[in-house]
């Protein structure tokens, strides 16, 4: 049996919850505050998708193992799709203007696009656009 979850819930470190809600309120996102108290927020990314931001001590709690520092090493891209483009660079821009690093320029591929951004904490997030009918065929 395949499994499919009815939710996803990424779980982030972050220095000042404050500051990392501000940021992500100006690149365009929504919180739930049933979700929400000092030390966790839980942004909404899209329908089912959240993304609970937690301060590093809370974060902590939840571990055995150190918080890798998202400055020096990677382990995961936070992932997104959307429905075009434009919509692509309206999200990495709004990113960019709140704060963000820029992770890579703008990738072109066709039948994809995409561009990516490193948030406050320096987590990786890459915003893509996948145009299956422009997929090159045999």
């Amino acid at each position: 049996m395949a499994i499919r979850a009815k939710q996803i819930f990424v779980n982030l470190p972050v220095q000042d919850l404050k500051k990392s809600a501000e940021f992500f309120t100006k690149v365009g996102f929504e919180f739930d505050t049933n979700f929400t108290d000092e030390s966790a927020t839980c942004m909404i990314i899209g329908e089912n998708i959240y993304a609970m931001l937690l301060v590093e001590e809370r974060f902590q709690s939840f571990i055995s193992k150190k918080i890798s520092n998202a400055a020096d090493t990677t382990e995961v891209i936070v992932a997104l799709s959307v429905d075009s483009r434009e919509q692509v660079d309206v999200i990495v821009q709004a990113a960019l203007d709140a704060g963000a690093k820029p992770s890579n320029e703008p990738q072109d591929h066709g039948f994809m696009y995409g561009w990516s951004f490193q948030d406050l904490d320096d987590h990786l997030w890459e915003v893509s656009y996948m145009d299956l009918s422009a997929f090159p065929s045999e």
